[in-house]
């Protein structure tokens, strides 16, 4: 991304909006939100097989794997405002493993671009599935948009729940149960 012509147009945006950017408060403003959303899509530049940098492992065991709460912030795409929540993620691995933070890992490289949450959910479970070869992956979403809060209908407590199941965790509906029942135990905390 190219920071100074990002930061020329907040400055052109706040003067369409009737705004001086040369006062006081808004002096660095252009460039700080240029930066800021040099963060928040960096998904864009980030590669989900460089994320897992080798850090699959080999393993006997065929069990549900399950990484719970994993937290998410997002850009909508229709208004460019954020969309924030959590994620769970769950897996029954075959012969490989995935180091555990790189759940979270390939969730913020798919967030850190403008989104609609169906995708994103969607695109969390295909790299995990493609990552391991698993049996099964199953991903939850639960995020509050800022674009339904703040702007149209004002819903400051509407949630939006998003799923994807593959596998066996479409397929075999007691595998599919197990990984939603231990999604909605309460935390340990």
């Amino acid at each position: 991304m190219n920071t100074e012509k990002v930061s020329r147009l907040i400055r052109e945006l706040l003067i369409e909006i009737g705004e001086d950017p040369d006062r006081e408060g808004l002096l660095d403003t252009p460039m700080r939100t240029a930066r800021a959303l040099e963060f928040l899509t960096g998904g864009y530049t980030s590669d989900p097989k460089k994320v897992i940098n080798n850090a699959v492992f080999s393993s006997e065991a065929n069990n549900m794997i399950i990484a719970r709460d994993i937290e998410i912030y997002s850009l909508c795409e229709h208004h460019m405002l954020p969309f924030y929540g959590r994620c769970h993620i769950g897996y029954i691995a075959k012969t490989k493993v995935l180091g555990v933070s790189k759940l979270a890992r390939i969730a913020d490289v798919y967030a850190r671009r403008l989104q609609i949450q169906e995708r994103l959910t969607a695109q969390i479970a295909g790299e995990v599935m493609a990552a391991v070869d698993a049996d099964g992956v199953g991903v939850v979403m639960e995020c509050y948009h800022l674009c339904m809060m703040m702007r149209g209908v004002e819903k400051q407590n509407s949630l939006m729940t998003t799923s994807s199941v593959l596998g066996s965790f479409k397929t075999h509906q007691p595998t599919r149960l197990e990984f939603l029942n231990l999604i909605n135990r309460n935390s340990a905390r």
